[in-house]
């Protein structure tokens, strides 16, 4: 009310009037101005690639209300006479609105960098950039407000430093209290920096598996094979034996089958360089060995090795039936057979069967 009164006898009608016009001017002025750098800005950044033409419009158009209005009401202020005790509030008021119209400015032109990146990495199946992206953005973010926070308190009178050494002690205890939550977040971040899996990722976890969808601050996102999302927290996550694999260059596979015991030696011997014909005449694939392993219950085993160099594991599937199939055909052109499951029962006579004695329990022997 002093400073009302101050005004009203140390300055004129016509320079009141003056400084609310020269205020709406301002304010006018400024309004127009920022809508035409919009206007300009998302039209140069629609017809552009380039990510910072839509960093700068969103800055731009995140630009507050009450900060141009305080702006223009500064430039008000300058034709007329202030009280002296109130002389410098209303640039100390404008300091902490700059502050936090800076710390606005910078959050929006972070978020929509990490947004416009992430839609190209969508876009382009770049998982290592997707899985980076949301934790630096948090980061980036959060040391933005802490760095607002201080020049806040610092332009309000506060000190600093006895205020960060007051807060030492406080920071253990909600260290403590939060430390499940501070696990998650730095499991997050050690998920960033070491990448043991990206965003696109198909991996095992224990018993389960399935592609990572989402890498957050807290939890990971898995979408299942029979379609259910799967949530792991971040931290035990990591303490977790994880198979990734997307790293895969090639995929090792092992099979056997087993032949009839009946089967010539010499056909025996054949058998593994013919396998091992059937498997390079696949296209996308590397021959290891092939063996005669040893002697089955009611079979001659045999193991196969050899490499797909794509490691999806649709196109490994393709290849075995082709394998299977060709092995099959060729089992049957050398009248060789396949062994299944069985057991031979040999019923040994007796003489004394004849005078009533009882015969010898029969021998029950696999083969």
């Amino acid at each position: 009310m002093k400073a009302l009164l101050y005004i009203r006898d140390h300055n004129s009608l016509e320079q009141v009037i003056l400084a609310l016009c020269v205020a709406a001017a301002a304010f006018a002025a400024l309004l127009f101005v920022r809508r035409m750098l919009s206007s300009r800005l998302h039209a140069r950044a629609a017809q552009s690639i380039a990510i910072w033409d839509d960093v700068l419009a969103e800055v731009v158009d995140s630009t507050k209300l009450p900060f141009l209005l305080w702006i223009s009401v500064l430039a008000g202020l300058t034709q007329i006479e202030l009280p002296p005790s109130v002389e410098t509030l209303p640039y100390k008021a404008m300091m902490v609105l700059l502050i936090l119209q800076a710390g606005i400015w910078a959050s929006r032109g972070v978020g929509t960098w990490v947004r416009k990146r992430l839609e190209r990495s969508t876009q382009a199946g770049d998982g290592e950039a997707i899985t980076n992206f949301g934790v630096i953005a948090f980061i980036t973010r959060l040391m933005i407000w802490v760095i607002v926070l201080l020049l806040l308190l610092d332009n309000l009178g506060v000190n600093i430093t006895t205020l960060v050494a007051s807060l030492g002690i406080g920071g253990v205890a909600v260290a403590l209290a939060l430390q499940n939550i501070l696990g998650d977040l730095f499991a997050s971040l050690s998920i960033a920096i070491d990448k043991p899996f990206v965003v696109g990722d198909f991996i095992i976890v224990d018993d389960y598996m399935g592609t990572v969808k989402h890498v957050g601050l807290k939890t990971t996102r898995i979408q299942s094979l029979s379609g259910e999302e799967l949530i792991f927290s971040n931290n035990d996550l990591l303490k977790s034996r994880i198979r990734n694999y997307k790293r895969m260059n090639e995929r090792r596979i092992v099979f056997t089958f087993g032949v009839t015991y009946d089967t010539p030696a010499d056909q025996l011997e054949a058998l593994p360089g013919e396998v091992r014909a059937i498997v390079e005449s696949q296209e996308g694939t590397r021959f290891d060995r092939a063996h005669f392993r040893g002697f089955g219950a009611s079979s001659l085993d045999f193991e196969v090795v050899y490499f797909t160099l794509d490691p999806d594991f649709n196109k490994y599937m393709d290849t075995q039936q082709r394998i299977n199939l060709a092995l099959i055909r060729h089992l049957q052109s050398k009248d060789i057979a396949l062994a299944l499951p069985t057991q031979t029962l040999r019923v040994l006579g007796h003489a004394g069967a004849l005078q009533g004695e009882r015969p010898p329990a029969p021998e029950v022997s696999s083969g």
